[in-house]
């Protein structure tokens, strides 16, 4: 086994924190009357269910044996996330969560989701 093998479990690790942090996101300090409010609930709804289904298949799984570079990379993955997301929260503040800011948020985050689904598709195969 090679040493940055990324597992299917890191994978879903990674998207788990991923979502969570959109989800986090989302559910603060939106620009009101600027965007339709039921739109937003049905994508907040959607990532809620997404995040409580990877929650089952991360419990679900059996814990495979990690070395310790393995552990250091999935933990320096997930704290880039966190870092990111605080880049894009600074960025919102400093904007005064204009409307102007969450439209570039969005384009960001769907970039993000995009090269996501291309990286699932690769894992997939």
């Amino acid at each position: 086994m090679e040493i940055t093998k990324v597992t299917q479990k890191d994978v879903t690790m990674i998207i788990y924190e991923f979502l969570q942090q959109i989800f986090q996101l989302f559910s603060k300090n939106l620009p009101v009357g600027a965007w339709n409010t039921s739109k937003i609930e049905k994508f907040q709804n959607g990532l809620h269910q997404q995040i409580e289904e990877l929650e089952i298949c991360l419990s679900e799984e059996q814990p495979k044996a990690r070395n310790i570079f393995q552990t250091w990379i999935l933990k320096s993955t997930t704290f880039s996330v966190k870092k990111y997301f605080q880049r894009i929260t600074s960025f919102l503040k400093d904007k005064q969560y204009s409307h102007c800011s969450w439209e570039a948020v969005q384009m960001e985050l769907r970039t993000c989701l995009i090269i996501f689904d291309s990286l699932l598709k690769k894992q997939a195969t």
